[in-house]
This record gives structure tokens, C-alpha cells and sequence, in this order.
């Protein structure tokens, strides 16, 4: 691997004695990890269902590593939503954020998802995810994502942070920005980082790098909390950036981290930094910032906090709602499917019409009742269906965010009918007629339709193997 010899000069002098060891990490095979996805199932259901050699990652809950010769990207649970491949390293940011169910959180650069979606599992379905990319095609990307890991209370935008911070001033108890970056901590996973990396891009991501926090700091609630990370090394982009933002805002004060597991502590308060010659990963720079707050600012609870959300910012202009035609096939598929004793938020009470909105003939459930004009969204909240010639088609979306107790009719299958399924192909089950959830060791694989012992197949075409 020929690594630039000018980022050996500037790596030399910041790890002293520990550059040789540094630099031998080049000749050492990259370490692959996932993460798994405990809005389906705890890594304890997973490791008793998984066939995979795996070894825990140390500063991640559900992070494991996985062997070299296992390819879980090829797997029937990667399309299933159980788990995220993610680089060991990066798993470090969400964990820092330390997100609680009930939070309202901003993901500012979040393309593909590894964080946001580690995020979303710490808030377990409870509060408010924005995830936000700046780039379309990225963006649309993240929101394959959110879908396939069951996500619900998620919405996905394509804004500039400039947009999102007149939307959202002090609007989230935590904002998490994982900066685009020199990417120097990629160079063993991908030859472009290479390629790309000069001593002038790293100039360049350091301007853009205070673009972007000099607008995600404004959304960042009194009490709150800002991430900042990176996956490069070089100071300007990470301790240098964190003591330019304390000058710049002093209302933002370090936060308490503590160095572990092969973590170390950087050179500036509250932050972090991985580095590849003292962990297995990749290697990242982790900060945690905290902004000042007086007792009365932060003693709402987290049910205040989301209604003050809905209501604040759902002024930007009137919803599409569903008309009372459209409820009503709603309505009709919710009696036939989903159990309304173990699952009444399912049925179109005032509340569940408040968080519905059209776009198109597609309709979402967002998590709050807001208002979404003057955004660009990619993922209004869950996408439910479609409504098409008097009915109601449910998306793969609500099958993979469903749980198998909320449904009347579940087709458990074994993980060769699952393979077969992901293909296209129909299954044999003996059932009720009509709308049935396909599962495997209880989670959710998609939608099918039984009729006298044959399930049709309405995996959706483009995701079949």
C-alpha cells in the first residue's frame, strides 16, 4: 500500500515513539464489524440464531467482529435488517452520544446510516430522529437504510445545514456531526481516500468543517449535547476544530469523557481519539461538547420536549392530510391485519391521523405531528403504503417495522424458505387467507398473501436476489 509520503511527515511528529507501530498497521488486514439491531432482536436472540464466528468489539454494546472468511453482507439477516456492517471505529460516535429513548436528535451528516441507525436503536422507538445528507443520491441511500433496520421514528432529509438550522434552532438534545473528512483513518479500506488525500484537502475539510458546526451549534437545545467526530487524524480537522468551536461559543463547555479499551483521551478536554495501532479499527476522533443551560431550561421531560417539537415546528404550513376515503382502507387493513388489543396506535384514532401525511398517493406516518413544507424530505416518518384503485398496499417499509405480536397473520419461516423468499419465489403455509407477515426467528422479512395454502410473494422485485 503506498501511503502519500507527506502524510508520513505530518504523522511523524504527532505519534513519536508510536509511528512505526502506526505505520505497521498497513500491512495488517482490516478487521470487519456489524452491529446488531436490537430494534429486532438483543445480541443475545441474534448469537443463539447466527452461524456467524464473531468476537465482541470492546466500546461497542452490540458491535461484534466477524471473521474474515463469513459474508454477512451476503446473508438472508443482512436484507432482514439484523444487523449494520459497520467499521469497528465508528460504532465509537453513537455510544458517546449516549442517546436515551424519548430524545430528540439530530443526525446532521448521516449518509449511509451506521450512525443514525445505531441512534435510532438507542432511542428503541421512543422520541424523534432527524437524519439529514446533504447529497441527494446519498440521501436516498440513508433512507434504504432507516427501511431496512425497522425504523420508525426516523425522518430523513436533504438539506444543508444552513436550511436545517433556520427549521430547528434549539430544537435537540443531542446533534451529532460525523464530518466529512480527509479520511485518512480509510486508507486501508479504500484506495480513493488515497488518492484524494493532499495537504490542501485537508484545508479545505477543515474550512468546511467550521461551515458545518458554525450552523450545528445553533440547533443544539439548551442542556444539550454535540458530537463531533471524524475518521482522519490530522489535528486541524479534530482538536484544533473542537478549540476553535469553544473560543467561537462560549455557551459550549467540554464534556466528561473517559479513556477505555484501547481508547485514548486527545489532546483537548472531552475529546477522544482511536487509533488503529492500539485498537482493532480503523481509527476515529471522537468529541463530546455540551452547551450551558439554567435548571428551568432543562427540566422538561422528554413527552413535553416532543409535543414543544410538533407545535414549534410544525408551523411551516398545512399537512396532506389523508381524506376520510383513504382512512377508511386504512382502517379496513388494519381489521383484517394488525391486532388492535396488542396494537391499538395502529388504528386511526385522532392521534394516528395527526402524524399521517400524503405525498402523492404514498402515505407516512411521521413520529410527531409537524409539518414538513420548506424542508426537503426524503422519508416522511414510516412509509405505510400505497393507495391504489380502492385498497390499501402496504410497503415492504411496515413489514420490516412491524413486530410478529402486532399482526393476526404470521407465516414463520425457516431460513431456506427465507433465502427462497428473498428470491421471489412463493411458500407453502397452511393459514388464514389474506395479508400474512413473513418471519424468521421472529423478525420480520416482508409481506406475502395466503390463499388455500400458497403464500404469493410481494417482496419487492428490485431488492430479490
Amino acid at each position: 500500500m503506498l501511503i502519500p509520503e507527506k502524510f508520513k511527515e505530518r504523522m511523524k511528529p504527532l505519534l513519536k515513539d508510536a509511528y512505526d507501530a502506526f505505520v505497521a498497521t498497513y500491512e495488517v488486514p482490516v478487521r470487519g464489524g456489524l452491529r446488531v439491531n436490537t430494534l429486532k432482536m438483543s445480541k443475545e436472540e441474534f448469537l443463539s440464531c447466527s452461524s456467524f464466528s464473531l468476537s465482541p468489539i470492546p466500546w461497542a454494546a452490540n458491535g461484534f467482529y466477524y471473521d474474515g472468511k463469513d459474508r454477512p453482507g451476503k446473508h438472508a439477516f443482512h436484507e432482514m435488517g439484523l444487523y449494520y456492517m459497520q467499521e469497528p471505529s465508528a460504532m465509537s460516535v453513537a455510544e458517546l452520544a449516549a442517546v436515551k429513548p424519548g430524545e430528540i436528535v439530530l443526525d446532521l451528516c448521516a449518509a449511509p446510516g451506521g450512525k443514525s441507525t445505531q441512534l435510532a436503536a438507542a432511542l428503541n422507538g421512543k422520541g424523534l430522529l432527524v437524519s439529514n445528507e446533504i447529497h441527494p443520491a446519498r440521501s436516498k441511500i440513508l433512507s434504504q437504510n432507516m427501511e431496512r433496520m425497522g425504523v420508525r421514528n426516523a425522518i430523513v432529509t436533504n438539506e444543508t445545514p444552513q436550511a436545517l438550522a433556520k427549521l430547528y434552532f434549539q430544537a435537540f438534545d443531542c446533534v451529532v456531526v460525523d464530518a466529512p473528512c480527509s479520511g485518512e483513518g480509510m486508507f486501508r479500506k479504500d484506495e480513493e481516500a488515497i488518492r484524494q488525500w493532499s495537504e490542501e484537502n485537508v484545508t479545505m475539510c477543515a474550512e468546511r468543517q467550521k461551515e458545518i458546526l458554525a450552523e450545528a451549534v445553533k440547533m443544539v437545545r439548551p442542556g444539550g449535547r454535540l458530537i463531533y467526530s471524524t475518521c482522519t487524524f490530522e489535528p486541524a480537522e479534530n482538536e484544533e476544530m473542537i478549540t476553535w468551536l469553544l473560543a467561537e461559543y462560549p455557551e459550549f463547555e467540554p464534556g466528561k469523557v473517559c479513556a477505555h479499551d484501547s481508547i485514548v483521551l486527545g489532546n483537548v478536554p472531552g475529546t477522544l481519539r482511536l487509533w488503529p495501532h492500539l485498537l482493532q479499527g480503523e481509527g476515529h476522533f471522537v468529541a463530546l461538547l455540551n452547551r450551558k443551560s439554567s435548571e428551568e431550561e432543562a427540566g422538561e421531560t422528554s413527552a413535553e420536549k416532543l409535543a414543544l417539537f410538533g407545535k414549534k415546528y410544525g408551523r411551516i404550513g398545512k399537512k396532506n392530510y389523508p381524506d376520510a376515503a383513504r382512512l377508511a382502507l386504512w382502517d379496513a387493513f388494519a381489521k383484517e391485519f394488525l391486532d388492535k388489543e396488542k396494537a391499538p396506535e395502529w388504528f386511526a384514532s385522532k392521534a394516528l391521523k395527526a402524524r399521517m401525511v400524503l405525498f402523492g398517493e404514498n402515505i407516512y406516518l411521521l413520529p410527531t405531528p409537524v409539518a414538513l413544507e420548506g424542508c426537503k424530505v426524503v422519508r416522511a416518518g414510516l412509509h405505510l403504503g400505497t393507495f391504489e384503485k380502492n385498497r390499501f398496499e402496504p410497503s415492504h417499509s411496515l413489514a420490516l417495522a412491524l413486530r410478529p405480536e402486532e399482526v393476526l397473520n404470521v407465516t414463520e419461516a425457516g431460513l431456506e424458505e427465507v433465502e427462497k423468499y428473498q428470491r421471489g419465489e412463493t411458500l407453502t403455509a397452511d393459514g388464514p387467507k389474506g395479508w400474512t407477515l413473513v418471519t424468521h426467528a421472529g423478525c420480520p422479512v416482508g409481506f406475502g398473501k395466503r390463499s388455500n395454502g400458497i403464500v404469493k410473494n410481494h417482496y419487492p422485485k428490485g431488492l430479490r436476489k
